[in-house]
């Protein structure tokens, strides 16, 4: 049994973590949430804080983002991290790491980082999803963009982000 499964009244228990520094998170990054859980019985929602990136919002308003966005689905942990992905895996016991892909350049990166993390740990796993179509345009970076320069961005970021904001 791999270190993410444990029994559960006969069946498969399994955990999942979605990891990213959602700045913020967008109505892109819940559609792979949502679709994370229809796959897994758990996604642990891990929000790095990359202090290199030099992030828009403090980790602690985009960590409580997170948990505000996905307040209402019960497969849902959020957590804040400061540390490689792949130990973070490790101490949870968790072997699947979902990572989300809008584009081929997107794919070029994330390619390249599922490959580094399994050189690390050779039991990790990584599920790459596609958001739907209606949120394939959907990033972070365009969303500061639009808050830079005033611009609406409403439509972009869950519902519970803007009365957080």
């Amino acid at each position: 049994m791999q270190n993410n499964e444990k029994t559960n009244n006969g069946g498969t228990y399994k955990k999942a973590i979605y990891s990213g520094t959602f700045d913020p998170i967008t109505n892109g990054h819940m559609d792979i949430v949502r679709r994370a859980t229809s796959i897994f019985e758990e996604v642990v929602v891990a929000v790095a804080k990359s202090e290199r990136k030099n992030p828009m919002f403090s980790h602690e308003q985009r960590v409580n983002f997170a948990k505000e966005a996905t307040k209402d689905l019960e497969k849902v942990t959020v957590i804040g991290f400061d540390t490689l992905l792949v130990e973070l895996a490790t101490q949870m016991k968790i072997n699947t790491i979902i990572r989300g892909l809008r584009a081929v350049s997107d794919f070029e990166y994330e390619l390249q980082m599922g490959y580094a993390n399994s050189s690390i740990n050779k039991d990790l796993e990584t599920l790459y999803l596609m958001p739907t179509l209606k949120n394939a345009f959907v990033s972070s970076t365009i969303v500061r963009e639009l808050i830079v320069f005033n611009g609406s961005f409403c439509h972009l970021v869950p519902k519970e982000v803007l009365k957080c904001m």
